[in-house]
């Protein structure tokens, strides 16, 4: 059965977007589409956070989300926290296309992304390779640009 989710990214700057889930069969990788808009060009650490609680902005959204408490990596690297996606990258319009798969994510089964919070980050993700303690949790990623709630669609 296929499962759908979305997201609206929102923050206190001028970063917007709207990221969209697919996962065809629980087991079957997630395929993610979208944009997201405001962003300066480059690359920007791209996470599911564990919680999906935004009360006091993206902050709110806790670590990223890593249930089976591994170090921080990239999105093909073995050793990751399911919520590490990498980078997205922004052209020179600020704008980022959104198109990736992943293994690791689920929209259902108790490791489901459903109801937790996605952030697109202010820095490039170092994908855990920055050779110092905090590039092992965030990929030196930097601040929280915007962030929104992963919920089920049709």
């Amino acid at each position: 059965m296929v499962q759908k989710a979305v997201c609206v990214l929102k923050g206190t700057g001028e970063v917007t977007g709207t990221v969209h889930f697919e996962q065809q069969d629980e087991g079957a990788p997630v395929k993610l589409t979208g944009e997201i808009s405001g962003l300066t060009a480059g690359l920007h650490g791209f996470h599911v956070h564990a919680f999906g609680d935004n009360t006091n902005g993206c902050i709110s959204a806790g670590p990223h989300y890593n249930p089976h408490n591994k170090t921080h990596g990239g999105p093909t690297d073995e050793v990751r926290h399911v919520g590490d996606l990498g980078n997205v990258t922004a052209g020179d319009d600020g704008v980022a296309k959104i198109d990736i798969e992943d293994k690791m994510l689920s929209l259902s089964g108790p490791y489901s992304i459903i109801g937790r919070t996605m952030v697109i980050h202010e820095k490039v993700d170092d994908l855990g390779k920055g050779g110092d303690e905090e590039s092992l949790k965030t990929g030196n990623a930097g601040g929280r640009l915007a962030c929104g709630v992963i919920g089920i669609t049709q």
